[in-house]
């Protein structure tokens, strides 16, 4: 006896988030967020934007040295925390 049960095991197809009535309404309303965001603060952050870049730089800084596991152990192979076998 042959019996084909794969339509069973098949996920079912779920509209993404933002297609969804409630996705629509928080996207129209985040753009207004946005939108109010920047034209009431605007005049702040054209004046201030070189101290804006400035504090890009630590936060770039911590943010993209989580990826190979900070500053410890360049160098040194086979071990990741820079210590000499302590």
């Amino acid at each position: 006896m042959d019996q084909h049960h794969e339509h069973y095991h098949k996920p079912e197809k779920q509209k993404a988030w933002w297609r969804t009535p409630a996705g629509i309404v928080a996207i129209f309303f985040f753009g207004l967020i946005g939108y109010f965001l920047i034209a009431e603060h605007k005049a702040h952050l054209l004046g201030n934007w070189i101290w804006l870049i400035l504090l890009l730089c630590p936060l770039l800084h911590i943010f993209m040295h989580g990826g190979h596991g900070g500053h410890g152990g360049h160098g040194h192979p086979g071990n990741s925390d820079g210590r000499d076998g302590e």
